[in-house]
């Protein structure tokens, strides 16, 4: 492989830079907290990506929300959760129903809430990933064929018995991206959320996926791969990442003693290529904007991690 070597040593730069703006915050330091005008201007997500609020709501408020669910129960709560991806439809959905549990799941009645929300103005996707959104139910909206998949993966086809008897992540990544309106990324996406539960315990690392977003970082940051995968082009970033800290000088500060895992590594390849629109716009690719300035929010997360993390 042949690195950019000024987009390479970026790379670094980037993920121990957002870090320290995330540890900055935590500790409650006044703004700003960096000196780099674009990560001032523009959001960025985390270097870990636990530390996102979309996840962290999925730890406090679906996985461990002080009750006890089934595995089943647990599995299909992560994964309504995820094809929304958005706090507000979560709620909407809990403010209509009891609890979100499969024996509760009524398909029309989930869309009549659901399409009453559009009709007043509600969006109910989070549009940080865009899902995809074909028929292939036979739907014309989207949120009916996400919830005939749904029911065809838990009702029907019981998949939930197979996920929990997988022995690692990608084996359950290839049973859910075997489904209509999941890809590569999603699927990568949701084998993750899951293992944040208890319903099961995978090794985090033996298996990466590169989403688009991704692959425009590594593109940018790597002139050619010789023989080595976009995964292995991740796998590379994982293995060497305490090296690459130290040869540029960069006191990255982990959360609790966990390195950067290869879904964090993957995804600061994806703000890499966000930041490089500003910082390098010669670099050229289908993006050429970074669409969301940062806005300052005014309520405190209360960071929590998985318990197995032991963090």
């Amino acid at each position: 492989m042949k690195k950019r070597q000024e987009v390479y040593d970026l790379y670094w730069y980037f993920a121990c830079e957002r870090q320290n703006i995330f540890i900055k915050k935590l500790n409650g330091e006044p703004a700003p907290w960096t000196k780099d005008p674009i990560l001032q201007e523009y959001k960025f997500c985390n270097s870990y990506r636990v530390n996102d609020r979309v996840s962290q709501y999925l730890l406090k408020n679906v996985i461990y929300n002080g009750k006890n669910y089934t595995d089943e129960d647990m599995l299909f709560r992560i994964l309504i959760f995820k094809l929304f991806n958005k706090e507000s439809t979560w709620e909407l959905l809990l403010n209509n129903f009891e609890d979100i549990t499969l024996k509760t799941f009524d398909v029309k009645a989930y869309s009549k809430v659901l399409e009453s929300a559009i009709s007043n103005g509600i969006k109910i996707y989070n549009d940080a990933y865009i899902s995809c959104a074909n028929k292939a139910f036979g739907y014309d909206r989207k949120h009916d064929n996400h919830l005939a998949l749904l029911n065809k993966m838990f009702n029907e086809d019981k998949m939930q018995n197979k996920i929990v008897k997988c022995k690692t992540m990608e084996e359950a990544f290839n049973i859910i991206k075997s489904y209509p309106l999941i890809g590569n990324f999603m699927a990568y996406q949701l084998v993750t959320d899951i293992n944040y539960s208890e319903v099961v315990n995978w090794e985090e690392n033996e298996f990466t996926i590169a989403g688009p977003g991704s692959l425009r970082g590594i593109k940018k940051c790597f002139i050619e791969k010789g023989k080595m995968s976009n995964e292995d082009i991740i796998k590379y970033m994982y293995e060497h990442q305490d090296e690459e800290f130290n040869r540029l000088g960069l006191n990255f500060r982990r959360i609790g003693n966990r390195p950067l895992q290869l879904i964090d590594c993957q995804n600061i390849f994806c703000e890499l290529d966000k930041y490089c629109r500003q910082a390098l716009p010669e670099l050229k690719s289908n993006r050429t904007k970074i669409k969301k300035h940062y806005v300052q929010k005014g309520e405190k997360i209360d960071y929590m991690y998985p318990p197995k993390w032991k963090i």
